[in-house]
């Protein structure tokens, strides 16, 4: 039979177990009225859910106090320690994501006056990844189910991948002239909102399996080393610097690169490089805040003066300044024109080549 300090505990873990739910369906359903009002061009919808963020940011409040009460008073240890603290983490995810649906919201209300015919299948499939996942990652954190959290993680990667196909076909539709500009960037934020979701929902299983196991998840594959190339567009160099560190075949690395101002990639690139062998055709432009995890990038390297505004203020990461000039705006013959590009490509190259081998030799005379 529990004791009464048992009971006590339990009936906390419910309370707060309950409004955690009560916050994320609430969060979920303004991700539903966002599609439901994209895909309808429905002005209420976009209306009703900025007006429900009000709602989410209390209960974000609410739960803080719960959980800081709880701790001062059950002095929990242990698993229920941990429970606390996750779901205080939890709490702040589940906020962002309702801060994710408010702009998707704002987004949707900047386009439904067009008088465009937008391509909507991929914001299908995209939510259709991205609502269910969160559902899925704040019920296993719920009901304490570790295998769904594991599972769940996967579709985060999908996720990424469709968000960059619908970047790459956004671009392409704009240089067609098939929809107008003032719709690029809200239907760029949408997508980038929706693959923050599944950011967030995989955060969440990760902090899941830490609750229920204790094993910290976001340090598994410490071994692993993040790089960021970032530049002005992420047109040029930035692109050609991922590229060239990918060709490398370096397990051990995970390279990508972003812009202040994302613009199309540099269709010279583009060719210059797939004579080295190296095919970037696929690669889609993005900016630096729509870098998956940004925070988990120990290397971010500024191939340009200017990026180097986007080095974090506080930050673990090493910020490195490789300016070069940026070839695609070399003028001259076609033969001159190549030398520039040829110049950047060496110097990357030779850079890239001695970042790895430095780290992965880890020797310091």
């Amino acid at each position: 039979m529990p004791t009464h300090y048992e009971e006590s505990m339990q009936r906390d873990v419910e309370r707060i177990r309950g409004k955690v739910k009560e916050m994320a369906d609430l969060a979920a359903g303004a991700l539903d009225a966002c599609l439901r009002g994209l895909m309808e061009r429905n002005r209420q919808l976009g209306y009703s859910v900025i007006l429900r963020d009000q709602r989410i940011d209390a209960l974000e409040k609410e739960i803080d106090r719960l959980c800081l009460e709880f701790i001062v008073r059950q002095q929990p240890v242990a698993k229920h320690l941990r429970f606390a603290y996750v779901t205080i983490k939890i709490n702040q995810e589940i906020e962002r994501i309702g801060d994710y649906a408010e702009s998707i919201a704002r987004q949707i209300l900047k386009i439904t006056n067009l008088d465009s015919s937008i391509p909507l299948d991929r914001y299908r499939q995209i939510a259709g990844l991205a609502i269910p996942m969160f559902r899925d990652a704040v019920h296993a954190f719920l009901t304490e189910n570790v295998d769904v959290a594991r599972r769940l993680q996967a579709v985060e990667e999908e996720v990424d991948g469709l968000k960059s196909v619908i970047d790459a076909e956004l671009f392409q539709l704009r240089q067609e002239n098939k929809i107008p500009l003032e719709a690029l960037t809200p239907l760029m934020t949408i997508a980038r909102r929706f693959e923050r979701v599944s950011d967030q929902a995989k955060n969440i299983c990760e902090e899941t399996l830490y609750m229920v196991t204790g094993e910290y998840q976001k340090h598994a594959g410490g071994d692993t080393w993040r790089v960021l190339f970032i530049d002005e567009h992420n047109a040029c160099r930035s692109p050609m610097a991922e590229g060239i560190a990918n060709s490398l075949g370096q397990p051990k690395f995970i390279f990508a690169s972003a812009g202040l101002d994302p613009k199309p990639v540099d269709p010279t690139t583009v060719a210059f490089l797939k004579e080295k062998g190296v095919d970037i055709s696929r690669t889609a432009a993005r900016s630096v805040e729509a870098v998956p995890n940004l925070e988990s990038y120990q290397i971010i390297v500024a191939l340009a003066e200017e990026a180097k505004r986007a080095f974090p203020v506080k930050t673990k990461s090493i910020c490195l300044d490789w300016s070069i000039p940026d070839p695609s705006k070399a003028s001259g013959s076609p033969a001159e024109v190549k030398k520039v590009y040829q110049e950047a490509y060496q110097n990357l190259h030779m850079q890239i080549q001695d970042l790895a081998e430095g780290i992965l030799s880890d020797k310091i005379d």
